[in-house]
């Protein structure tokens, strides 16, 4: 079966990982992606693994590559007028154009939405920035750090009691707006298919950081009251909590339905003793004792490695995880079965993996095979595709 977008146009010009990585799940799904960077590429692509403190000699950014592969390169100085004139013309070629510039600068170089459709009717126009489109801070510049971490009440509320507010993991809000983007991209697609109207979609990292901690926004928007953290000593069911475990690691129990599984649990970490504890009898009698339960469960599972824990509680049934490190997480044997990783071909650096498409289509190749292009390596085959005569190409390159 093709990819879903086989044919379909996209032009990109952003930059760091929101909308590159809306680009990347749009290559994912079959679409022909060009990239439009700035002269000398940006920041993202010569992030190396060695610049962040790991021993590699990877010549780029891994996750430049996840974020970019299957795209075509072409370098423009869109303070040029020629520049524009060129970027105009690709784009009316195209069935969607994204960017995460803010929409003053959308504006100077004749790229917002209102501008581009009324050229071209039936595009499909998307952006993503801090803010949203209309609002007073709509040309803040802003990262997923600021805007969707710690002005959403994500940072505050991911912490246990009495811990000081963390920072995120990189990209983590920037993908989850990708998402968003795609899945709006597509649903507009659909309107224009069916009106031959052009749309535009907006995405902001508020919004999209509100929606992923949507139960706690929707219970504030009631409640008006604060959302209580997770305290892991005393938390109100001891068979939802995470407990270390020999060798200096940790495992997870997620048994949000504590009665179904007691029984369970305290047969395979060997403890029946305590299914006659009258002070465990029941969820109310362990929420009321919590603080004594956590200590004895903590001391029980301390008593084992992950290695030794993990068939015996599979074995029952029970619902759990290992905290695992990230370097463990890339060999989960699931994820491997299920190629959720997959090698993709680098100029220089030969075959590597990166993560694949967070979805699958029974019976559709998904998932772009090429790594992140070289800057500008596409510049001229884009251009003459473009219309442009080889003398404007030649200009331009």
């Amino acid at each position: 079966m093709d990819a879903p977008l086989s044919g379909t146009r996209v032009v990109e010009v952003a930059h760091w990982v929101a909308v590159p990585a809306a680009g990347a799940l749009l290559a994912d799904l079959g679409a022909e992606v060009v990239k439009v960077e700035l002269p000398g590429g940006e920041v993202y692509r010569h992030g190396r693994p060695r610049y962040s403190g790991y021993d590699c000699d990877f010549p780029e950014s891994p996750a430049f590559h996840m974020d970019n592969k299957g795209k075509r390169s072409l370098v423009l100085d869109l303070a040029k007028p020629e520049a524009r004139a060129a970027l105009l013309r690709m784009i009316e070629r195209a069935d969607i154009f994204i960017t995460n510039l803010l929409p003053a600068r959308r504006e100077k170089f004749g790229l917002d939405h209102e501008s581009l459709l009324a050229r071209h009717p039936r595009l499909v126009v998307g952006g993503i920035s801090g803010y949203g489109h209309g609002g007073d801070r709509e040309n803040w510049p802003a990262f997923d750090y600021s805007t969707y971490w710690a002005r959403t009440g994500m940072m505050d509320t991911m912490r246990d009691e009495g811990v000081p507010p963390s920072m995120q993991r990189p990209a983590v809000g920037d993908h989850a707006a990708a998402v968003n983007l795609v899945c709006g991209l597509l649903a507009a697609l659909r309107l224009r298919d069916a009106s031959g109207k052009g749309q535009y979609v907006d995405v902001s990292l508020l919004q999209t950081g509100l929606h992923i901690l949507g139960t706690d926004v929707a219970n504030a928007l009631v409640t008006r009251q604060p959302a209580r953290r997770h305290d892991r000593r005393g938390t109100q069911n001891p068979l939802w909590n995470s407990y270390p475990v020999a060798g200096d690691r940790w495992l997870l129990l997620v048994m949000i339905q504590p009665d179904r599984y007691w029984p369970r649990l305290c047969e395979a970490i060997g403890r029946p003793d305590l299914l006659s504890d009258p002070r465990f009898e029941d969820a109310w009698k362990r929420l009321a004792n919590c603080r004594e339960l956590i200590a004895t469960l903590e001391d029980t599972f301390a008593q084992r490695t992950l290695e030794e824990w993990g068939p015996v509680l599979d074995a029952a049934g029970v619902i759990w995880a290992p905290v695992n490190r990230v370097e463990e997480a890339v060999e989960d044997p699931e994820a491997r079965a299920l190629g959720y990783f997959y090698e993709v071909e680098h100029a220089t650096a030969g075959r590597f993996e990166t993560v694949g498409p967070p979805f699958r289509i029974e019976g559709a190749d998904l998932g772009a095979r090429r790594a992140a292009p070289p800057l500008h390596g596409d510049a001229r085959e884009i251009l003459r595709e473009a219309g442009l005569s080889e003398a404007e190409i030649e200009k331009l390159v």
